[in-house]
């Protein structure tokens, strides 16, 4: 992943799918999309930290700093991000649409 796409990312506004619930986890959480029925483990609290305050701020980059993620571990979310986004377990908001 580029460090234009990174950058790109943490400058948009992202969120949760409506299509999504969480269920808290030992482990992190479960996502399950009602509209695809993909199964998604989210395997660390700190991730499922991060998904769970997209809906509350508006750049992921305030996401990740809410949930207090050190910037040298940005990288690795936003790739876990991009993940979540091509399976539709978020989405990018209305204002910024890919």
């Amino acid at each position: 992943m580029t460090t234009t796409v990174i950058d790109t990312m943490l400058d948009e506004e992202w969120g949760l799918s409506p299509a999504v619930a969480l269920r808290p986890e030992p482990f992190g959480a479960m996502a399950y999309h009602f509209g695809n029925r993909k199964l998604t483990f989210l395997k660390k609290p700190e991730l499922v930290s991060v998904v769970r305050s997209l809906n509350q701020c508006t750049t992921v980059r305030a996401a990740l700093m809410q949930a207090g993620i050190p910037e040298a571990q940005w990288h690795a979310y936003i790739a876990a991000l991009h993940s979540l986004a091509a399976t539709d377990m978020i989405r990018a908001s209305e204002g910024n649409k890919q």
